[in-house]
């Protein structure tokens, strides 16, 4: 612990004043999966949000299997914030489900620590666009089985092998609406990505081992 010249200390490696390490997290999945509900359950400050009513002529895309009930769409992003300490603030950046604004996944998630893939168990197949997504870019992820009320809860092993994933990706479970477990989520997601960075890069090809 170092002193500036009132005496007053200053954390090591870092000056009175200087600006706090910036962490970026993506939280992605599809349509109507608890993006929204996640980061408002995170964040510290009044979450951004771009929500839109849905409306007759965008049902045609608009597809709601499985949320009949909902009546918006996130057209842009979510955002929400984290401080963590005086030094670390943790970014919360929702992507939007849709598959009309997926031109905007890069923007959104370039320079992120790792991302958590929402799913719905009754509508999986709609997590294998982020999916691939992040495991084409090698960015860390986990899965969070948002745990929605009077749908069975299938075991993690089998949503695994539904959807393909290898044995290193986290598969958890998660309330969007709970803050604490939300949190546990976001725990996983940083202790897996530092798992990736001190993992021993592979051997080029044709290299002996």
């Amino acid at each position: 612990m170092d002193f500036d010249g009132s005496d007053q200390p200053v954390p090591d490696g870092g000056e009175l004043g200087s600006a706090p390490v910036a962490v970026k997290i993506s939280i992605a999945g599809g349509f109507g999966v608890g993006k929204t509900t996640m980061v408002g359950a995170l964040t510290e400050i009044q979450p951004l949000r771009t929500e839109e009513c849905m409306t007759e002529p965008g049902a045609a895309i608009d597809h709601n299997d499985g949320v009949e009930n909902k009546r918006t769409t996130t057209v842009a992003m979510d955002f929400g914030r984290i401080t963590i300490s005086s030094d670390v603030v943790v970014y919360l950046f929702g992507m939007p489900g849709q598959s009309r604004f997926w031109f905007m996944w890069d923007d959104l998630s370039r320079g992120a620590l790792g991302a958590v893939v929402l799913a719905d168990t009754r509508r999986l197949a709609d997590c294998f666009p982020a999916i691939d997504y992040f495991e084409h870019r090698d960015t860390p992820f986990v899965v969070a089985l948002n745990c929605f009320e009077g749908v069975r809860q299938h075991e993690l092993d089998e949503v695994r092998l539904a959807l393909d994933i290898d044995r290193h990706v986290p598969v958890v479970r998660c309330d969007a609406r709970e803050r604490e477990s939300c949190r546990d989520t976001l725990v996983t997601l940083v202790n897996h990505s530092i798992d990736m960075l001190e993992a021993p890069a592979p051997a080029p090809s044709g290299t002996a081992v």
